[in-house]
């Protein structure tokens, strides 16, 4: 897959002067592997897998447990010596996160970390103190612990529209049409990385309503509690020709839109895909960095700042925000600049 490169040196050193002044990305944990995993003491194993099966967790909030518990256990039995669950405490856990920041790792990957923990504390509080001695004083230890806190995070830089067509025209002459389907997409229709993998190409065959620019996707899963929150995306003419251009392109039929080939068989799109297209391709073309969660504010943003779009309906109909203040608070990038000049006038 092709990149834009820089061709002036002063927008070299540039970007490398923006690169030097971002906080440094972290290290994801090795994965603890299946001969770490059976070092482990028996009963946390017997524990972790006992509180997987009783919950019909998604595939993604599985595996997120899974490795959430794997690593906290691999620590325990490390750090703690093995130490018993029932006998750690919330001092043990602090020291747990502070480990996992020691390391690098933001305030969202600890809390995350944090919840799945707190996850089966409170399962074993709930039904497994019930029936094991051990655990008939149990007390989920994360409970009541000082709050995370929050990582200098990167300043969020909006992608505008003159933005999304100079990536658009460096990945049409890449012939990268995987590329400029997802761009088109993300910057459009304003759906997570974990959203967009979920489209189906029959999408591609639902009739548009005459004066409509737009088609409303299936039902895809966002964020939530248990299955996710049940969303329906507005996708429009935009996002549908590029979608289109790339069906067209792949040269197979599939059941999702977004596939990539492992093995020389196609599959659905991973979530970490867009990770890599962003830092290794989007963010080389616009010269500064460029990640995908930034994509949701960023169309967001457009409508409200270009299109003049009333918040009330991007909020709810773009954002699949209930409340108008969560998009507000985290998904308006606008400066209001011009406003702000008017204060004094």
């Amino acid at each position: 897959m092709g990149t834009k490169q820089l061709n002036s040196g002063g927008e070299l050193m540039a970007k490398e002067i923006k690169q030097n002044m971002i906080r440094p990305r972290a290290k994801k944990l090795p994965d603890v592997t299946d001969e770490m995993w059976v070092q482990v003491d028996e009963e946390h194993r017997n524990l972790t897998e006992e509180f997987l099966d009783a919950h019909s967790f998604r595939d993604k909030t599985r595996k997120q447990y899974t490795s959430s518990l794997r690593q906290f256990f691999w620590w325990v039995h490390n750090s703690l010596n093995g130490k018993k669950l029932y006998k750690i405490t919330k001092r043990d856990f602090i020291r747990y996160q502070s480990f996992l920041k020691n390391r690098g790792m933001s305030s969202s990957g600890i809390a995350l970390k944090k919840a799945g923990v707190s996850s089966l504390n409170n399962y074993i509080e709930n039904v497994v103190a019930e029936d094991d001695d051990n655990y008939k004083t149990f007390r989920n230890f994360t409970r009541g612990l000082p709050a995370i806190p929050k990582t200098v995070t990167y300043e969020k830089v909006k992608i505008t529209y003159e933005d999304y067509q100079t990536m658009m025209k460096a990945l049409e002459e890449d012939e990268n049409y995987l590329g400029m389907a997802w761009l088109a997409t993300a910057f459009n229709v304003g759906a997570r990385r974990a959203e967009i993998i979920q489209f189906k190409t029959e999408i591609l065959d639902y009739p548009i309503p005459e004066g409509q620019q737009y088609v409303l996707s299936h039902k895809v899963f966002g964020k939530g509690s248990g299955e996710g929150k049940v969303l329906e995306y507005m996708i429009n003419t935009e996002a549908l020709k590029y979608l289109k251009l790339w069906h067209e392109k792949r040269g197979y039929d599939h059941e999702y839109l977004f596939t990539t080939t492992y093995g020389g068989q196609p599959k659905q799109m991973s979530e970490t895909w867009a990770d890599y297209f962003c830092s290794d391709v989007l963010s080389d073309i616009l010269g500064r960095r460029i990640n995908p969660h930034l994509f949701k504010a960023s169309c967001i943003t457009y409508l409200l700042e270009v299109k003049k779009i009333k918040i009330e309906l991007v909020s709810k109909y773009i954002a699949q925000h209930e409340d108008v203040s969560t998009t507000i608070k985290h998904y308006d990038l606008r400066d209001f600049k011009e406003e702000k000049n008017q204060i004094f006038m």
